[in-house]
């Protein structure tokens, strides 16, 4: 069996690796519906916003860690063009199985910190500035949609100027259309002024979640109707 069929043959579980469900999981722990509540994608940076930066920390790790792993196996069972060529193939495979896991209809994250960890592998050095660049925008606008799109942008332009070959400029331009579509609608709201913005403390999540909880909290409903034993108000 050739290495790039060995390759191929370990996509189906590079792609479930992919849709192993971190941040879900995580919010869970509090009972919250991550697909619901603050920007509704289930992501390192809305656990951010929702649970703290602890949570959110272990999300990213945890989805990076899914990519890297993916394209560390690929790099193992295929050398193929320096390595990158199986890589390529498992890592972009867990990135698809994030951004779009049969275990919940198609409907996943949008893929940035398990590209990351993918494309570290091949690219380790790159990566290390890109996460830099994140950072800093991250910090400084307190978008994440907006570092993310500006790192992937960094992330390619480095990797092309550095004299890539047609196979990198390929997955690398799929990896960072992908994410750039995928922030499209962050990006709108940013030019709004809706964009809910990063936010370590869970005070705010009275303002920047359960978008679409609308229905009546039974608590209050509790503290406006009187007690049956109370007797009839005082004439």
């Amino acid at each position: 069996m050739s290495e790039l069929v060995q390759a191929l043959v370990l996509v189906p579980f590079a792609y479930l690796l992919g849709t192993f469900p971190s941040a879900r999981l995580v919010a869970r722990r509090r009972d919250i519906d991550v697909h619901n509540e603050g920007s509704g994608n289930p992501g390192a940076s809305n656990i951010f916003r929702l649970m703290g930066w602890k949570w959110g920390l272990l999300v990213l790790v945890l989805d990076i860690g899914k990519g890297a792993l993916a394209a560390g196996i690929g790099a193992i069972v295929d050398d193929g063009f320096d390595g990158h060529r199986g890589a390529y193939i498992l890592g972009l495979s867990a990135v698809l199985g994030h951004v779009f896991p049969i275990t919940r209809h198609f409907k996943g994250g949008r893929g940035v910190a398990t590209s990351a960890g993918a494309l570290a592998v091949p690219h380790p050095l790159v990566m290390v500035i890109t996460g830099i660049v994140w950072i800093a925008i991250a910090r400084g606008l307190r978008r994440a949609s907006v570092a993310s799109v500006v790192a992937v942008v960094t992330f390619t332009v480095i990797v092309v100027a550095r004299g890539a070959s047609w196979l990198d400029m390929t997955v690398v331009s799929v990896i960072a259309g992908l994410i750039i579509i995928r922030h499209l609608k962050s990006l709108l709201r940013v030019v709004r002024g809706q964009e809910i913005g990063l936010r370590s403390d869970l005070e705010s999540r009275g303002e920047a979640t359960r978008r679409f909880d609308l229905s009546p909290r039974p608590d209050l409903e509790t503290e406006a109707t009187p007690s049956s034993d109370a007797g009839e108000p005082p004439a």
